[in-house]
């Protein structure tokens, strides 16, 4: 793909990502739900930069990976530089100037790190993030690679500003690496209570008596109709039932719905795990809502 025209210096940083699947035949008592399985999708991505771009673009992704982890609500990392392995290729001072750029895009964005001495990839040095979860385990998750290796095997090259024929550096990056294995540290990390921005269903709409099944309607007529996920229970079931349901179901919100409500316009709010209903117009729950998907790592 980076071959199929002549490449300018102007062009770079070019980034090209995708997602692709991995299969590896894990031995089947090492299976471990969404932890460990034999196929798996990575977020792959593959970033041709300069050597002199090299550090200012590790910095960006450094950036990016913070700021996905951060959304995500994991607030705790443990961040690696894995240098130069035993069995490698390249010279000593190319290995030592990527090095380098890793420490100081992770200097300049103040993120604390450790050195993996030997822990890097036969071709190049690399980054490791550790989330850490609600119970303290750490996983390995993001990671970004520097690689002089596929440019030079590809002959991959670039215009420079002074019309010279130069190679470009490849940078490897995923953000959440196996998005299987990251959707189950996800349910683990918040037990099923995802924040609201987060949960596959944000809201049910339960109702007292069927005097409120009209309004029901056109409460989640005007929620479907801003983006939300929301669903009804019109059953002849006790409200209390509704509410318990919903919340060992783990809804971030429970809309309950009785006459009252129906004729003010209005809607009772059940947060999970919250003993309180405040009472506000729908206008007014719709706005809250809506700043609390933007703020996003908040939990449930």
């Amino acid at each position: 793909m980076y071959k199929n025209s002549l490449r300018s210096y102007r062009e770079l940083p070019l980034r090209m990502a995708e997602l692709g699947t991995v299969y590896r035949y894990e031995r089947s008592g090492t299976l471990h739900g969404l932890m460990r399985v034999r196929g798996f999708t990575q977020d792959d991505s593959h970033i041709f930069v300069t050597e002199e771009e090299l550090t200012a673009e590790i910095g960006r992704v450094v950036k990016f990976i913070r700021h996905m982890l951060i959304s995500f609500g994991f607030s705790e990392f443990e961040v690696f530089v894995s240098t130069r392995p035993k069995e490698s290729i390249g010279d000593a001072a190319w290995w030592e100037r990527a090095t380098q750029a890793l420490k100081d895009a992770l200097d300049a964005a103040e993120w604390p790190y450790q050195i993996d001495e030997g822990g890097g990839a036969f071709y190049g040095p690399k980054i490791d993030f550790k989330i850490k979860d609600s119970i303290g385990r750490t996983w390995q998750c993001s990671t970004l690679q520097v690689d002089p290796n596929l440019p030079e095997r590809f002959q991959i090259e670039y215009v420079a500003s002074d019309g010279t024929r130069k190679r470009p550096v490849m940078l490897h990056r995923a953000l959440l690496g196996s998005l299987e294995r990251f959707f189950g540290i996800l349910v683990e990390h918040y037990a099923g209570a995802f924040p609201l921005w987060l949960a596959p269903v944000q809201a049910r709409i339960l109702t007292i008596t069927g005097d409120a099944d009209a309004w029901a309607a056109t409460v989640l007529e005007r929620l479907r109709a801003e983006g939300f996920r929301v669903e009804t229970d019109l059953s002849s079931d006790k409200i209390n039932a509704k509410i318990r349901q919903a919340q060992l179901d783990k809804l971030p919100y429970s809309l309950v719905l009785g006459r009252k409500e129906a004729e003010s316009g209005q809607v009772a709010i059940r947060r999970f795990g919250a003993a309180d209903s405040p009472v506000m117009g729908l206008d007014a729950f719709v706005a809250m809502a809506k700043a609390e998907v933007a703020r996003k790592s908040e939990k449930a």
